[in-house]
């Protein structure tokens, strides 16, 4: 007992569990809808631009690079969306040409300056969380809280048959948009946290284990809910407990609960 009492000595291993408490419910909620409409590449083309949108940041001269972030990453989601209902190409392909182009030119416009300073986007930094940070996080998890309650049956009929929805009246385009914007900005406020090479799989883990062994749509996003906060807790007190980097250690825990939700699906399939 005494070796869990000694983390709540540290504030700021304090304030990382509360960013872990407000951040897996968040991507757990979103997941659901992504894993639902197989984005996954989509979302992690996103986490990719965000190297463009803090270059036009720094070359911008802004010191907090996170508004050219949302704004850059808002088109860029929004252009995918458009060129991808083209069908001018394959969806992975189209998504493979936008986080190639994303990375690329996020690279370049960054090595113009101090490329080391921000390597941190990379691997994220949820142990160096400020209170700002968490006010930006609780607020983020309300407005989608609020998206979902407003625009669910929306985004589900979508989800599952986009001509069905619309011969329903529903606006096949703008609950598309809707959703990729709603993806575009939390990807972009989480990403300094969580990190780029991270985010993908912390959205995705949680909600994919869920629908393992979910029957129904409440319970999808109840498990969802319950493995993603359990990922985070128990990952970030493992990575107290063996000194190892927080991020990747939580994804390394979702990833053990998608293993075992899967042969457990599979056995009740069985």
């Amino acid at each position: 007992m005494d070796v869990f009492a000694s983390f709540f000595d540290y504030g700021f291993l304090k304030t990382a569990l509360f960013a872990v408490l407000l951040i897996m419910p968040l991507f757990s909620l979103l997941g659901t809808m992504v894993v639902n409409r197989g984005m996954a590449f989509f979302s992690d083309a996103l986490g990719h631009s965000a190297l463009t949108g803090m270059g036009i940041g720094v070359l911008c001269g802004l010191t907090d690079v996170t508004p050219a972030m949302l704004i850059f990453a808002v088109l860029f989601a929004l252009g995918l969306n458009a060129v991808r209902h083209s069908r001018a190409a394959s969806t992975d392909t189209i998504i493979g040409v936008f986080s190639s182009c994303g990375v690329a030119l996020g690279l370049v416009l960054l090595s113009r300056g101090s490329f080391a300073k921000y390597q941190t986007i990379l691997i994220g930094d949820i142990l160096n969380v400020t209170a700002t940070d968490l006010w930006m996080l609780g607020g983020a998890l309300v407005a989608m809280v609020a998206v979902w309650l407003l625009c669910f049956n929306g985004f589900h009929a979508v989800a599952i048959s986009p001509a069905l929805a619309r011969s329903k009246g529903i606006s096949v385009r703008f609950y598309d948009n809707l959703f990729v914007v709603v993806t575009a900005v939390t990807v972009m406020l989480s990403i300094r946290i969580v990190g780029l090479l991270l985010i993908n799989a912390m959205l995705i883990l949680p909600a994919a284990a869920a629908r393992n062994v979910a029957r129904n749509m409440r319970g999808y996003h109840g498990y969802a809910l319950l493995f993603g906060l359990f990922s985070g807790v128990v990952g970030l007190f493992l990575s107290y407990f063996h000194a190892a980097a927080a991020g990747p250690m939580i994804v390394l825990v979702a990833a053990v609960v998608f293993f075992g939700t899967y042969f457990i699906g599979k056995s009740e399939r069985n």
